[in-house]
């Protein structure tokens, strides 16, 4: 059975809190760094989630849910200038800047247009079967270690109860392999847990940072690209788009069969010229809330009812000399919970997020297996407190957005 609990590791355990102890490594490399908002040029809207890297390098981040971003760039790359690039907008050079100030970055709306050729619905899967067949040519066909920051957050309503943020090794296996052994372990990392007795309702992402394994969904094809998953879908051709300034396919996908567990709702992003997947979005289908309880709840204390509201799932893949690699992974689940005989319920948001920031494109060695981070593990046990305000040092993270450096303030004076 391709359950939720088998694919993806997005299982929620509602339980008591605790904390381990965890030894941080510090780094030395010398660095400068770059702070910027994304905006629409036309809108002024601020942009989410776009991409931000050194052209020529392994080096990125992303852009939070405000538009800002803050990349680390090595001195030693001697680097000359940044690309961003977000879906539906024209990529953007820009020299770099080394100044500290905090500069607004324009992207221009690009609406591309399938002229040439008329792509009929009836041929949509046709495009993601020939999108699968070409997975070994278009990704990495050799090992890779990427260095990834990972943000875990839990909201009671607006206001954070947990946040738990780390630097991990990530090592992949070529494409041509499955996933049995990639692994990931902590480099370093930490967390904030609120100490309020209301909140001792935890909520654990059990095998949160392995989803950076598991949700590569072009790897791990059984989640949804094996054949017998293609078979369990319609496919319908979307208006394109356009990436990294290339035109995108985009083919929306939803259950076409009834089966023991929940299926998703999504859309495939696919390079028009190359057939490579560049974006995956896809969501739980909850019709079934039975079938959707079962696939991401590992246990729940006794008399406690769990409503599931949304379950999401978006990964990206970049494009460095002609070979795409895993770039930007997130997972986000919303649901009520609420005490039999009482008159109130709470509803919590939880939403993880993986970006690769650098990656050896021939590492010595794999990740050993006592290092790496299971399946069956939460990342909170395994991270030590918040300290030091220089924790992360020379690596690249995903910036803070305003409401979560609110929520971080707040928690830490429970600690005082």
């Amino acid at each position: 059975m391709k359950t939720l609990f088998k694919s993806i590791g997005f299982l929620l355990l509602l339980t008591f809190l605790s904390s381990m102890q965890f030894e941080a490594v510090a780094s030395d490399v010398e660095y400068y760094t770059i702070n910027g908002i994304v905006k629409d040029s036309q809108t002024k809207k601020k942009l989410e989630y776009v991409s931000v890297s050194i052209p020529g390098s392994s080096t990125s981040t992303i852009s939070n849910v405000d538009g800002e971003f803050s990349l680390k760039v090595k001195v030693s790359a001697d680097a000359r200038e940044m690309e961003i690039s977000h879906v539906g907008y024209l990529s953007s050079r820009i020299p770099i800047s080394k100044s500290e100030q905090t500069k607004t970055y324009y992207l221009q709306p690009n609406a591309y247009l399938l002229k040439e050729v008329v792509i009929q619905p009836e041929l949509a899967r046709s495009l993601v079967e020939q999108a699968v067949s070409k997975i070994e040519t278009n990704y990495s066909p050799a090992s890779n270690m990427f260095n990834c920051f990972y943000r875990e957050t839990v909201q009671k309503g607006k206001r954070y109860i947990q946040v738990s943020e780390a630097i991990l090794n990530l090592y992949k296996e070529p494409y041509s392999k499955g996933i049995d052994k990639d692994r990931v372990r902590i480099f370093k990392g930490r967390k904030l847990v609120s100490q309020n007795q209301k909140d001792t309702l935890a909520v654990k992402l059990m095998g949160g940072p392995y989803m950076s394994v598991l949700l590569d969904v072009v790897k791990n094809k059984d989640i949804l690209l094996d054949k017998e998953m293609l078979s369990s879908y319609t496919y319908t051709l979307e208006d394109p788009v356009n990436l990294d300034n290339r035109p995108q396919y985009v083919i929306s996908f939803r259950p076409a069969v009834t089966l023991p567990y929940a299926l998703y709702f999504g859309k495939y992003y696919i390079d028009k010229e190359t057939l490579t997947f560049s974006r995956v979005e896809f969501s739980l289908d909850l019709r079934d809330r039975d079938k959707a309880i079962t696939q991401i709840l590992v246990k729940k204390p006794l008399g406690l009812r769990f409503k599931p509201l949304d379950v999401n799932f978006l990964i990206t893949y970049k494009v460095q000399n002609g070979i795409s690699y895993m770039n930007y992974m997130r997972t986000e689940s919303q649901f009520n919970c609420d005490w039999k005989k009482r008159l109130f319920k709470s509803k919590y948001t939880v939403l993880s997020e993986v970006v690769a920031t650098e990656r050896d494109d021939a590492p010595k060695e794999s990740i050993p297996y006592k290092e790496s981070f299971k399946y069956d593990q939460a990342f909170t046990d395994k991270v030590s407190d918040f300290s030091d305000n220089d924790f992360w040092g020379g690596y690249n993270v995903i910036a803070p957005t305003e409401s979560l450096l609110d929520g971080l303030n707040k928690l830490k004076k429970q600690y005082h």
